[in-house]
């Protein structure tokens, strides 16, 4: 297959590209550098349908997500300029970073994983690049501009009256939803309520959020009706990385070469195999039809995104012919080059259980996050005093709700034994849910027990059943004393 890979037959005819010049610029730029627009004819098939029902499930779940809520709080919101960051109705706080970090790296990892066992799967089915450019974008343009040959047609002709109404109506249709998305994604930052309420007020009332949402649309606008493919192609780290994540028992979007070489034009009732032609016709379908501009049969190129496009026009193909399906479909390398069929094993049963395993470690690390978190911080400058043959040291504490209820909490000492704890309040403190409350006490110990200048202490925090949910380590000041 390597060899192949090298090479490039077009049009049947055998003409035959050098190694040394074979794929060195990428599919969707001529060698002089200027772009190669791309006008893909609008796929149909099994695999189109499943990738419909995948895309516009999550293009509802996109839609709806930011009006959703847990215990009150968003179902989803990464407001990080703000500090206000909830995850599946939780709320996360600075202090709460380590997890966060953990979870983004048990993200990669998994990324990782699931390249090196299922290829990009992502891409073609879940990336929101994906999904945005050809189950929203490209509908429109078809509607509007009909499939590729009228796409093609009204891309070479002037700029009369037929060309200037459809492109107007396209471009603006796209600036409209390229508004809806950016207002969305901004609910995903600051919640649905803010984003309305700015709306209402006016960009006078708010000219830096409109500034920002405005260069955000025309950066939606920009990628998705000018930048399209290059993204994958040129911006895009995740299709670069493939290069070093994939081998041959990598399931991927593969072309039969030893089924489908020597290719030839289609004649009927020819034996191919007796003429010594492989399956493959060469029709082209399965390029025209690449959102991307290349040829599968070309070998596995990091523009390819698993569309499965080619394998819907190929098996439609394949069907008038009366050849068998899947001269393209998702396989190994490896069962490419010796026709043995893949199968689930114990490379991807390990690979399977390694991902399920990051993922439960990733939930025990959220759920196992104390529900309380305080802190008792001596006051800057304050030192100890003498009162009734006690020593007392003030320390301001600082409690964090992260719970979705409110928590009624009290303050023991629970090393050294013996101390005592005035409050400049209720000794019934009460946190409410998702928020943070400070104050003040007093912590007193016989003068006999303290033996250090500064002797460590637990301060340990309970809710009302007793239950502890915090503790904390810090130090008690006292007179200098001589040790013999």
């Amino acid at each position: 297959m390597e060899d192949y890979n090298k090479q490039e037959v077009k049009g049947g005819q055998g003409q035959v590209v050098e190694p040394e010049t074979y794929r060195d610029s990428i599919g969707t730029m001529e060698q002089s550098g200027k772009r190669k627009w791309v006008f893909p004819k609008k796929p149909k098939g099994r695999y189109t349908n499943y990738r419909n029902i995948v895309a516009y499930a999550l293009l509802t779940f996109y839609f709806t997500l930011p009006f959703i809520t847990i215990n009150g709080n968003p179902a989803l919101q990464l407001n990080i300029i703000s500090r206000q960051v909830f995850i599946a109705g939780q709320p996360f706080y600075p202090q709460d970073f380590f997890i966060l970090t953990i979870g983004a790296i048990v993200s990669l990892i998994c990324i990782i994983i699931f390249t090196i066992a299922f290829g990009r799967i992502f891409c073609g089915w879940i990336c929101p690049q994906t999904i945005f450019l050809e189950n929203v974008f490209r509908k429109i343009e078809y509607a509007i501009e009909g499939d590729r040959n009228k796409q093609m047609k009204l891309d070479r002709q002037e700029w009369n009256s037929e060309k200037i109404w459809k492109r107007g109506l396209k471009w603006s249709i796209y600036i409209i939803l390229s508004l809806i998305f950016t207002h969305f994604m901004f609910m995903y930052v600051v919640g649905y309520k803010e984003v309305f309420r700015i709306l209402l007020e006016g960009p006078f009332e708010h000219p830096t959020n409109f500034i920002v949402m405005i260069l955000l649309t025309a950066a939606f606008y920009f990628v998705f009706a000018w930048f399209r493919e290059q993204v994958c192609t040129l911006v895009c780290p995740y299709g670069r990385l493939q290069g070093v994540l994939i081998d041959k028992e990598t399931i991927n979007v593969f072309y039969d070469f030893n089924r489908g070489e020597n290719r030839a034009k289609w004649r009927k009732g020819e034996d191919r195999s007796a003429a010594g032609k492989g399956d493959c016709i060469d029709c082209y379908q399965c390029v025209v039809v690449c959102p991307t501009g290349i040829d599968i049969r070309d070998g596995q190129q990091l523009e390819c995104v698993n569309c499965t496009a080619c394998i819907d026009a190929c098996d439609e193909v394949m069907d008038k012919v009366g050849l068998p399906k899947g001269l393209i479909r998702y396989a190994s390398e490896k069962e490419i080059e010796t026709g043995i069929p893949s199968k689930f094993n114990s490379r991807m049963k390990g690979f399977t259980i390694l991902l399920v395993g990051l993922q439960l470690l990733l939930g025990y690390l959220v759920y196992s996050r104390a529900d309380m978190e305080a802190k008792f911080i001596k006051p800057a400058g304050s030192t100890f005093f003498l009162r009734e043959g006690k020593i007392i040291n003030t320390y301001n504490y600082t409690f964090l709700n992260k719970t979705n209820d409110k928590k009624i909490v009290n303050i023991r000492i629970l090393e050294p034994q013996n101390g005592e704890i005035t409050y400049s309040t209720s000794s019934k403190i009460t946190v409410a849910r998702d928020k943070i409350v400070k104050g003040t006490i007093n912590i007193s110990f016989p003068e006999k027990q303290i033996k250090l200048s500064k002797q460590n202490i637990k301060i340990g925090v309970y809710d009302h059943e007793g239950n502890l949910l915090d503790t904390y380590d810090t130090y008690f000041e006292g007179p200098f004393k001589i040790q013999f």
